[in-house]
């Protein structure tokens, strides 16, 4: 599994304060470094750059940030983010090759915005992420984000950008609120691969848990990376503090995945009979999957 990091963007504590600094003069670049450098060391293989709107200095700040970030990691990929597309190619301007593409994160399918954006990613022979946020937004189940999925594979095809350069983002939602909107992503997941040959998929993990307690986060993301990842998931933002995730990630933990792997295929485990690690993976399967009600006390059950 891919892993892009999610922790430079502008709603962190302490990142966010040099992202709203409007003067450059008082920004702190070091700041920025020590948080890329640790994210190198944690496994990441991306970072991912998000500014937010980014509305009033974008094309100024996307463009520094960049070239602090390159100065320490000139090797890792970047993603640029921000609802600022004019931010996004002030970005792109200045992105230094790297081992890998570059990626412009995000393009939803609206007209107004992919028309724009899919040229942008061309011209600078970036990859993107194809959101699968469409013009009535959030899709309500997995027919309607292939249908999304088809609509802006056919323009960036057309624009002759090829799948192998598209990530697909089917848009991961809270559990607590949108359980069945969690399946519906593992169907989309399982027809992919039929509707675009060649297209990578990735997703902003940690929305299926948002809202639930924090102690409960961290074994939601790592449970549904799994179940994705069984289904042709190529990548996920994470966070990057979460060495447990990363180590299931890179292949370190094989007994996790084996266990949801095996509940996916249909097999029962004696769940009083696994260790406390193992049955707080089973019964959080259960619940991500509807076979049980959501709650926040799931795991003493």
């Amino acid at each position: 599994m891919i892993l892009f990091g999610e922790s430079l963007n502008v709603i962190s504590t302490v990142i966010g304060k040099e992202f709203k600094q409007a003067d450059p003069a008082k920004r702190n670049p070091e700041i920025i470094q020590k948080e890329v450098l640790k994210q190198k060391e944690l496994g990441m293989d991306y970072i991912d750059i998000n500014l937010g709107p980014a509305k009033k200095f974008g094309t100024e700040l996307m463009p520094w940030v960049v070239s602090v970030v390159q100065e320490v990691v000139p090797e890792m990929p970047l993603l640029l983010d921000s609802s600022n597309i004019d931010a996004i190619e002030a970005g792109l301007k200045v992105c230094k090759p790297a081992d890998k593409p570059h990626i412009v994160n995000s393009i939803m399918v609206r007209t107004a915005r992919y028309e724009k954006m899919v040229p942008m990613a061309a011209k600078y022979d970036a990859d993107f992420v194809a959101l699968m946020w469409g013009p009535d937004g959030l899709p309500r189940d997995e027919n309607e984000r292939a249908a999304l999925a088809v609509e802006l594979l056919y323009y960036a095809n057309e624009a002759g950008i090829p799948n192998e350069k598209i990530w697909v983002d089917g848009i991961v939602t809270p559990v607590n609120i949108q359980q069945q909107q969690c399946m519906s992503l593992l169907n989309f997941q399982m027809m992919l691969e039929d509707i675009a040959p060649g297209v990578r998929s990735t997703c902003g993990l940690s929305n299926i848990s948002n809202g639930p307690p924090e102690h409960l986060r961290g074994i939601l993301n790592r449970t549904y990376m799994v179940m994705l990842e069984k289904y042709g998931m190529a990548a996920v933002i994470s966070d990057p503090l979460d060495t447990k995730l990363t180590d299931i990630a890179k292949g370190k933990r094989q007994d996790i995945v084996d266990l949801i792997y095996g509940m996916m295929d249909g097999d029962q485990p004696d769940i009083p009979g696994l260790d406390k690690e193992m049955q707080d993976y089973a019964k959080t399967y259960r619940v991500i999957m509807g076979e049980t009600l959501y709650s926040d006390s799931w795991l003493e059950i």
